[in-house]
């Protein structure tokens, strides 16, 4: 599977044929994700997808509602927009919070988080882009505890990430949740090869 190349009907598996081997597809799935997961700061975690997971997701959906073609069209609508195209990469972004008093009064102080979120790249930058099925905050300053993104690469973009000596970031500016990650090791590569 490459990253360019959004999922089609043809690429999925029937039934009976992903129940055979979903035990192996959701261990490979685990070791993927370990690896494309970037937790900022205490509440914030940024789930980065691709082809693969996209697929997977898909698969699982189709397994557990059981609704065929005609839900398999609204998953890949659903779920295609997530899928890398090769100068970008793409996330789902959570903002997770067990204590539901708590979560409501961050999310009320965190409106447009998802405008605030950047990966530096030695000097460079690129910033998140909301992948906005609906508007996802209020006027009134509130946000929702899931975002999806998409941050688009330049051809100097990918070369520098790729660089091992230019140091990655992500980053999240916002004024009432200022943290940062560093990305290296495993992440950064599963990451980097989303670039293809």
């Amino acid at each position: 599977m490459t990253a360019m190349k959004n999922i089609t009907p043809d690429d999925i598996l029937d039934t009976a044929a992903y129940t055979a081997e979903r035990k192996n597809h959701k261990a490979r799935q685990r070791e993927i994700k370990k690896d494309r997961r970037i937790d900022v700061g205490p509440y914030v975690s940024f789930y980065f997808e691709n082809r693969e997971t996209m697929w997977h997701q898909i698969q699982e959906m189709l397994y557990i509602e059981k609704g065929g073609a005609e839900q398999l069209a609204d998953e890949l609508e659903a779920y295609n927009p997530l899928v890398p195209q090769g100068r970008d990469l793409r996330c789902t972004m959570m903002i997770e919070i067990d204590d539901e008093k708590r979560r409501e009064v961050t999310l009320n102080k965190l409106g447009w988080i998802d405008e605030k979120i950047v990966f530096h790249i030695g000097e460079r930058q690129v910033r998140a882009e909301p992948l906005q099925d609906t508007e996802r905050n209020t006027p009134d300053g509130k946000t929702s505890s899931v975002h999806f993104l998409v941050f688009n690469f330049s051809d100097e973009d990918v070369a520098a990430f790729r660089d091992e000596d230019q140091r990655v970031t992500l980053d999240i500016e916002h004024e009432h949740y200022g943290h940062s990650a560093a990305i290296a090791g495993a992440t950064r590569a599963s990451l980097a090869a989303d670039f293809d």
